[in-house]
């Protein structure tokens, strides 16, 4: 009889514990934050460099506007003699 008492208490208990749990998890996101935002808000994409063809985060890029097209070069150097090769070509 006390076995089947303590498994009754037992059983309140569980349950009051998963109300209140759904109730306060209701207020908090599910979501774990990765690098300080919340998860599904990291907007950044992997881009390649057209001069040296490596793959670089876009935010991290160095924009260039030519003829209408954003061009991306992971650094000013890359960009610089991209316009160089660029203005070889045309000359």
């Amino acid at each position: 009889m006390i076995i089947i008492r303590f498994l009754i208490y037992f059983f309140i208990l569980y349950v009051v514990y998963r109300i209140i749990r759904a109730w306060v998890g209701q207020s908090t996101s599910r979501t774990k934050p990765i690098f300080g935002k919340p998860a599904g808000e990291i907007e950044d994409i992997m881009i390649k460099d057209p001069y040296c063809k490596i793959y670089f985060p876009k935010r991290e890029g160095v924009r260039l506007r030519k003829n209408g097209t954003d061009l991306y070069f992971c650094s000013t150097d890359c960009r610089d003699n991209y316009l160089k090769e660029k203005g070889k070509e045309t000359v």
